[in-house]
């Protein structure tokens, strides 16, 4: 059997910028595809570390890096693409990603009119929320990591 490929990925779990008083997670939904939110991610460049490459990408995705880093989850977690998404992700089989709580800053601006737009809308949802609206191959990443991230009390 042929070693599965993994591509090295981000991904921000944004806070809106009332956190800690008010504990709300942002959520895009993709361009692409039919009601599909996901947290903002993407690839890791070429001599690149963690953190540029989550700034960098927030900002190709939502148009700010105003943002301030909480805490990072500890460890890689890697998850395999469906077919439908294999076939445009080739010849990557999935992504091991790397995830950041972050908060936005007070004054940060979104904006999803970006060069290469991945998301059509935003919202800033209650963690009670977030799971009945996030619903496709990523929620068991989700749930890991949000569960650690209140486990250690950051959320």
């Amino acid at each position: 059997m042929k070693e599965k490929k993994y591509r090295l990925n981000v991904a921000a779990i944004i806070l809106s910028s009332a956190y800690p008083f008010e504990c709300k997670v942002f959520i895009a939904k993709r361009n692409d595809m039919d009601d599909v939110w996901q947290f903002p991610q993407g690839g890791i460049d070429e001599n690149e570390n963690t953190k540029s490459a989550i700034l960098r990408e927030l900002e190709e995705e939502i148009g700010t890096k105003d943002v301030e880093f909480i805490a990072t989850y500890p460890k890689w977690l890697k998850y395999d693409f469906p077919s439908k998404v294999a076939q445009k992700m080739y010849p990557y089989d999935g992504q091991s990603q790397k995830y950041f709580l972050l908060r936005l800053k007070a004054n940060a601006k979104i904006n999803l009119h970006t060069k290469h737009p991945e998301f059509d809308a935003y919202k800033f949802v209650d963690l009670k929320e977030l799971f009945s609206i996030i619903n496709h191959f990523k929620r068991p990443l989700y749930v890991k990591v949000i569960k650690y991230f209140q486990e250690k009390g950051y959320i």
